[in-house]
């Protein structure tokens, strides 16, 4: 069975593939809540290691029963190439390379104050992150951001007049209040275009 493009999954069109990788997801996350990570990695390597090495033992047996040569089970996974081309790497650090700058770029902006209302909208999302970070671990956010990357495409589409609606009315409200601010800070002006 071929995995299912990202898409795919989240707007749940196979629903048992979709239920397979959500539930793994989920059983890792949770691992991860109870367990360290050294250790989760190390069961999950031992849970993979138990079942091929299972596997390979009871085709072993199954040819010497039935006398068979099929040879090793996992052959083709043995001779499938999984090695990364020169260019593949350089096309993803070069991507990589790209992001950081641009991060590093943009986070000397706002903390050198290059323009102020920037800087300040930086500042109240970080003081707002302040209160998530006091509530919520950095785990419990994963967890609750891979529940939502599952159930919130499906819920729009169902719901989407309704949604749309009501985001709307949010979206003209924060504009007003945007205009207000922009209206007593001197210079914001053009941020508003």
């Amino acid at each position: 069975m071929p995995l299912l493009p990202a898409i795919d999954l989240l707007y749940w069109r196979d629903i048992k593939q979709t239920g397979i990788v959500f539930g793994s997801f989920l059983l890792l996350l949770f691992s991860l809540t109870q367990f360290s990570v050294v250790s989760v990695v190390a069961y999950l390597a031992l849970a993979a290691l138990s079942a091929t090495i299972s596997f390979r033992i009871y085709k072993s047996v199954l040819q010497a029963v039935q006398k068979t040569d099929e040879g090793h089970p996992f052959k083709a996974y043995l001779e499938l190439e999984i090695t990364l081309s020169q260019e593949q790497i350089q096309k993803y650090t070069d991507c990589l390379q790209f992001y950081v700058n641009s991060t590093l770029k943009e986070l000397r902006r706002l903390f050198l104050v290059q323009d102020l209302v920037d800087s300040l909208k930086f500042a109240v999302l970080m003081w707002l992150l302040t209160y998530v970070g006091a509530l919520f671990n950095g785990l419990t956010l994963l967890l609750m951001a891979v529940v939502s990357m599952f159930t919130l495409p499906v819920v729009y589409v169902k719901h989407q007049a309704q949604i749309d609606q009501y985001l709307g009315l949010v979206r003209t409200h924060i504009n007003a209040v945007v205009a207000k601010i922009q209206a007593k800070i001197p210079g914001a002006k053009r941020h508003a275009e």
